[in-house]
């Protein structure tokens, strides 16, 4: 398979999109490796193994599936989680650009009523590193509701040798889902 051309920097004094900055980049890797090492497979299938970090991003932004990443605060501690990432059917789905929707406290994307039961859930995520068929109701920024089913949720590892990997956040992934109202 032959590699893809890297993109073309900027132009001077133009600022990459936000999902391809250095950091982007650095989290869409993380939350792709991850992935792969709590379900022993790829996220995203088709790129090659030898694919650039701005590849892996590019292609991560651009997925159908759903997916959501925040940080690893102290859930109990006020604000929480912060989104850290959401690729292009998130922002969709969510109604919100991207400086809206990351650095939110992820506890607001669904309604006061279903969030001591997301707690829960992602609580139970930590200790157990990754579950499937994740299901819960959320809302969009608009207020409008909806179910997303049969989600993956895993745990982010930060560093790169198995034996330095510390947690540090959660993402999701998922392509089930229905409007409520």
């Amino acid at each position: 398979m032959q590699r893809q051309a890297e993109a073309p920097p900027p132009a001077a004094g133009v600022a990459p999109a936000p999902w391809l900055t250095p950091a982007a980049q650095s989290v869409a890797a993380q939350i792709l490796a991850s992935h792969r090492l709590a379900y022993g497979r790829p996220l995203l299938v088709g790129l090659p193994a030898d694919a650039t970090p701005l590849q892996w991003a590019q292609a991560l932004f651009a997925a159908a599936v759903v997916v959501l990443a925040h940080d690893g605060a102290d859930p109990a501690a006020d604000p929480g989680p912060r989104l850290i990432y959401a690729n292009r059917a998130a922002l969709t789905l969510w109604r919100r650009p991207w400086h809206d929707l990351v650095g939110m406290p992820s506890r607001l994307t669904a309604e006061p009523a279903e969030r001591s039961a997301r707690a829960r859930d992602l609580a139970g995520v930590r200790r157990q590193q990754a579950i499937r068929g994740y299901s819960g109701v959320r809302v969009d920024s608009g207020g409008r509701r909806f179910r997303i089913a049969s989600a993956r949720v895993w745990t982010l590892l930060d560093g790169c040798p198995a034996s330095a990997r510390e947690p540090c956040g959660q993402a999701a992934a998922f392509n089930d889902w229905w409007w409520l109202d």
